[in-house]
C-alpha cells in the first residue's frame, strides 16, 4: 500500500508543478486534489508506523507535563519533519505560479492537524484511541481525557474567522482562485467539524463502529 501511495504521491506533485500556472478551474481542482493525495502518502506512511519519530514507546511520566510533552514530540517528530520538508517543496513548485491552491491546501492540513495534535495532548473528551492501528497504541498514553481544554474554543474560533475571511475572498475572485479558496474553505470547515466531535457528548465510535474490529478480536 506504501509503495502504492509512494508512486502517487509523486504523479501527484508532478501535476502540482504543472498546474502551478493554470489560471483555469480544472487547474484548481487538480492542485487541490494532488494537495490530499500528497497529504494522504504522510498519513499512510504515520499509521503504517513506517515514518512516526525515534521514540516507540509509551509515555514514562504521564503525570508530568514537561517529560510527556518531549517525549510526545519524540514520537511524531521524524512525521512533522517531513511534513515541513513536503511543505517546503510544494512552495517551491508552485513558487511565482497563479495558481497556490496546492499550497494553500497542503498548509491548512498541517496546521489543522497540528492543532488537532495540541487539543488531544492537552485533554478532549474524545480521544480516538480506538482507531490507532495496534503498533501505535502507545501513543495514546500521550492524550489527555478532559471535557474540554483552553485551546480547544480558540482553534475553532480561529479557523472560523480564517473561514469566513476565505470564503468573503471568494466571492470577488475568480478562476483558479476563486475555485480555489471555496475548496480550501470547505476543508476548513470540515477540520473544524472534526475539532467539535472531540468535545461533542457523543461516543466517538459512532459513525465508524462499521469499520473497527469487534471488541472479542481485538488485542489487548
Amino acid at each position: 500500500s506504501l509503495g502504492i501511495s509512494t508512486a502517487i504521491a509523486l504523479g501527484a506533485l508532478v501535476c502540482i508543478a504543472r498546474s502551478a500556472p493554470n489560471t483555469g478551474v480544472a487547474g484548481a481542482y487538480a492542485a487541490f486534489t494532488c494537495a490530499v493525495l500528497v497529504w494522504g502518502w504522510h498519513e499512510l506512511a504515520f499509521l503504517t508506523g513506517w515514518l512516526t519519530g525515534p521514540r516507540k514507546d509509551a509515555c514514562s511520566a504521564p503525570l508530568h507535563g514537561p517529560t510527556r510533552f518531549n517525549e510526545a514530540v519524540q514520537t511524531i517528530l521524524w512525521h512533522e519533519l517531513a511534513i515541513i520538508g513536503m511543505g517546503i517543496a510544494i512552495a517551491a513548485l508552485t513558487w511565482g505560479g497563479a495558481n497556490q491552491v496546492a499550497t494553500w491546501t497542503f498548509a491548512l492540513l498541517w496546521v489543522m492537524r497540528l492543532s488537532a495534535k495540541f487539543n488531544l495532548f492537552l485533554g478532549v473528551r474524545n480521544r480516538g484511541e480506538e482507531f490507532l492501528p495496534p503498533h501505535l497504541l502507545y501513543l495514546a498514553s500521550y492524550f489527555r481525557r478532559r471535557k474540554i481544554n483552553a485551546l480547544l474554543p480558540l482553534s475553532v474560533l480561529a479557523g472560523t474567522v480564517v473561514a469566513v475571511v476565505m470564503i468573503a475572498s471568494a466571492i470577488d475572485a475568480s478562476g483558479a482562485a476563486r475555485t480555489g479558496l471555496l475548496l480550501v474553505a470547505s476543508m476548513l470547515v470540515l477540520a473544524l467539524i472534526e475539532h467539535v466531535l472531540l468535545v461533542t457528548p457523543l461516543p466517538p465510535t459512532l459513525l465508524w463502529r462499521w469499520a473497527l474490529r469487534s471488541p472479542a478480536t481485538t488485542a489487548p
